[in-house]
Formats: C-alpha cells, structure tokens, sequence
C-alpha cells in the first residue's frame, strides 16, 4: 500500500484559487442499487461489515484474529459484481494502463513466486492471452482512480479510518495462484466479486508487522482458517496474519477486492513522528539536554556494544528519557511533523456527486450571515510553527489543511504533483491550504465545532477579521452562507 507523499501550497488568508473540478470516469452502474449506506463515514463502515456491528468488531476482531462473513443476498451479490470485473479490463487498458505501475502480473508455483516482468504499455489481447495461458494472476493496483463507485467507498472510509485507504483488485484463473505465503503490513478487508476463491490463514510468526515479507511453507504449519469466498464474502484478517490464496478446480477465474488501510499508524509511527519535535522543544527550557555529550560518544559507545560496555552514557539516556515521559505526562503539547500532513495532502478528493464542485458555493458572506463549514472530514486545523525563513523567531501560526484540491489518478501510486506556489511566492510543506495568525484559532474552531454560526459571532475582536476569516474559507470552498 504505497504512499503518495507529496508537497502543494498553502496560502495566506488572502488566497483566491479555484480548485479544479474532480472528473467522474464512468457511468453509475443502471438498476443495481447499493446496499450500502453512504450517509455517513460511521454508517458506510457499518454496512460494510453487516451483520456483524461496529463494536463488536473493534471489540472481538480488530487487530486481534481474522473475520468471515458469509453473505448471501442477492442485492449485495449484484452490486459486488459492479465494482470491478474481468470485462472492465478491455475498457481500462484503452486509457494508456502501464506495467507495473497500473498493472501486475505474478504465478506461484509450488509455494514460490515464478517472475513476470512486463514493460510498458498494457496491450489488452496480449494480458488476456497471458491471463488464459499461463494461468497468471492480474494485479490491478488502486482501481478507485478509474472505478467511481471505489472512490465513493474509499473516500469515506478514509473518513472513518482516519487513514490512507488503499485498494488492489486480484484476478486469478483456475487452478492457480498470484502469490506465495507472505503477510502484510496492513489491514485487509478482501471483498469477493466474482468466482470464489480459497484462503488459507495462518499465525502469525510477527504479529502486527510493521513490513511485507514471504514466508517460507515449511516455517508456517496447519492453517488456521481454510475458507472459500463466494461472491458477497467478506474477509477480514490483520496485519502480520501469514495468508495464501487461490482459484479452486471447476471455477473459471476469481476476482476479489483487497481493501487495505492503517499501514505505518501504530504507537511506535506516532511516537517517530511527535518525539523529535516534543524533544526539540523539551530543549530550550532543559540546560540538561543542552549539555554536549563525551567526545568519544559518536566513535567509540556506539561501535564498541553500546550500553553493555558503557553503563554510565546509558543510565543518562534513560535518565532523559524519563524526564521527559514525566515532561508528557504533565500536559507536554505533542505536535505532529509528518501523519497529519501527510495523510490530509495524499488522500482521496471528496466524492461529489453529479453538479456538485468543491469552487466557492452561494452568495459571498456579510457580517450579519450564518455560515456553515463544508467537507469538514476532509479538513485538519493544526498549529505549527511558520515556515517563512527569515532571522526572525518563527512564530506559532493557524494552518488550515484539506483535500479539496487532491489528485485522485495519483492517489496511493507514491508519485508526487509539482507543488504549486503561494500569492507570495513561497512554497508551504504539506497539504493545499490556507494560513491564519494564531489569534484566529478559537474562531477557527468555533466553526468547525458548530453546525451554524453568525460571522459577527466569531470569536475575533475587529469585525474586519470575521469578515476577512468568513471570506478566505469561502474562497478556498470549505465555507459556504446557510
């Protein structure tokens, strides 16, 4: 589940872009309704995994051990058969599909990865060839940047997840299978589309990996799980959880949907990504981590066996290590450097639906209006410290982050847009977005907190600050009058 790290501006209150509109790639599918709930991120997640509910999930399953359901309505098979089939591909390869970055293919045979290396473009007739005779398995990676309907369920469940939401779509003939015995670093729904498929699950010999590895068949003992999904299944399994699969005889070919998300979200990511800046700040008011270390630290304690051969350059780390514990413990202030941008500038744009747009909506707003904030889950307002570079001291500043402006035919592919720039010629890291004097931080929230709030109401003491805050949100599109 690649990442698509990448930089984009973000503007000062004065900014006046219009985002592009988002473009649909297809039809909606005619007569097959969804069985799933889109009216909010909490209710799509829920439909999805029906009949089980939300609790008990997190309860009983949730990075603990692996979940299958068995479904059998005919709306949820139907509708399952329209988010992504064997037939589709003849339509996307006309759209300049390459290998391997759209499109993959692999074989396993007896329990080792046989290579296929494919170049260039993807040549329908040829994939198709190879599809019926040698039995390979087509990888299609991140399907949700050409099928809507993906989008549509990915972006929400970003929403609920919190983070990235990837997906790859697996089709494998008869009597065959794409990949050895491996786990992932990720959480894995598998949703089966078409055909069936058999899982064989396995424990896990690193529980929640942090990394992909294979593993060898000899190492990983009796399954745990052998399943067959039908079309309308859904399978859930951990990261770590060691898994294999394959098209059983008399099946003409399967076709399953692997939903993947919380890669690089455990405690030791978080703790990488708030300690530098937590320790950093911890500095200035502590003499002691100020104190330059032993000459012969960098040269000799760390190449001679660390702290085994120097008790005394140990016991000071950890001296540290606890003063500063007791430091976070005491209400410390934890800011993120890297998750919350980078998950606000790599996910999905929001679904809209059709004559919707993410430009300024309605009228523009006056001091005696009512506003109201739009595609508030795909905002993130966070203070930072500014990034202008000057000799001055940098300044804690307001950033309001969102996804608005986001690519969707990049997003999870790791491949990076040319950063735009701001109105005064600066670059800002992170995601599109606008920039506010700390002062505007409890205005800020007020409006994220509060469906509906008179612009004279914000907290701010010159009405040409209301004015100005209600006018910068409205232009960036995530604030329209009610």
């Amino acid at each position: 589940m690649p990442r698509n790290r990448k930089s984009a501006a973000t503007k000062d209150v004065k900014g006046d872009g219009v985002p592009p509109k988002q473009r649909r790639m297809e039809e909606p599918p005619k007569d097959v309704p969804s069985p799933l709930n889109f009216d909010s991120p909490s209710s799509l997640f829920q439909s999805l995994i029906a009949p089980l509910g939300v609790e008990e999930f997190f309860r009983d399953y949730w990075e603990k051990k692996p979940l299958h359901l068995q479904r059998r309505d005919p709306a949820l098979v139907a509708y399952c058969s329209t988010l992504f089939q064997l037939s589709d591909l003849k339509g996307l390869c006309s759209r300049g599909l390459q290998y391997p970055t759209d499109v993959n293919i692999c074989h396993c045979v007896d329990g080792k990865r046989k290579p296929v290396a494919r170049r260039g473009r993807v040549i329908y007739s040829e994939l198709k060839k190879e599809f019926n005779k040698n039995r390979v398995t087509i990888q299609f990676h991140q399907p949700q940047r050409f099928k809507d309907e993906l989008w549509r369920i990915q972006e929400q469940l970003e929403c609920f997840f919190k983070s990235l939401v990837g997906s790859n779509v697996y089709i494998t003939p008869q009597e065959s299978q794409g990949l050895p015995p491996h786990y992932d670093d990720i959480e894995a729904f598998v949703l089966q589309l078409e055909g069936e498929k058999h899982w064989r699950l396995y424990q896990p010999t690193v529980p929640l990996a942090c990394e992909y590895s294979l593993e060898q068949e000899d190492r990983i003992g009796r399954p745990t799980h052998d399943i067959v999904l039908k079309p309308g299944d859904l399978l859930y399994f951990p990261r770590g959880i060691i898994h294999q699969a394959d098209t059983p005889a008399g099946v003409e070919y399967s076709t399953h949907l692997t939903i993947s998300t919380y890669q690089n979200m455990s405690w030791g990511d978080f703790l990488l990504d708030v300690l530098p800046g937590f320790l950093f700040d911890s500095m200035k008011s502590d003499v002691g981590l100020r104190e330059g270390i032993p000459r012969e630290l960098l040269t000799v304690w760390l190449f001679s066996g660390g702290a085994s051969r120097c008790p005394d350059t140990a016991k000071r780390l950890s001296g540290l290590l606890r003063q500063l514990a007791d430091r976070m413990e005491l209400g410390g202030e934890l800011r993120s450097a890297e998750m919350q941008r980078d998950f606000v500038a790599s996910r999905l744009p929001p679904y809209l639906q059709e004559g919707d747009d993410v430009s300024p909506a309605g009228k523009m707003p006056a001091l005696e209006d009512t506003v109201c904030m739009r595609f508030r889950d795909h905002i993130l307002v966070t203070v930072e410290l500014s990034q202008e570079r000057t000799d001055e001291p940098r300044e804690l500043v307001v950033f309001v982050l969102h996804s608005l402006r986001n690519s969707r035919k990049t997003h999870m592919m790791g491949e990076q847009e040319e950063d735009e720039d701001d109105e005064e010629g600066q670059t800002q890291p992170g995601s599109q977005g606008l920039r506010f004097p700390i002062s505007h931080l409890q205005a800020l929230r007020q409006l994220q907190s509060t469906e509906r709030l008179p612009v004279a109401r914000l907290q701010l003491q010159l009405d040409s600050d209301k004015l100005n805050l209600a006018m910068a949100l409205w232009s960036e599109g995530l604030l329209h009058v009610c």
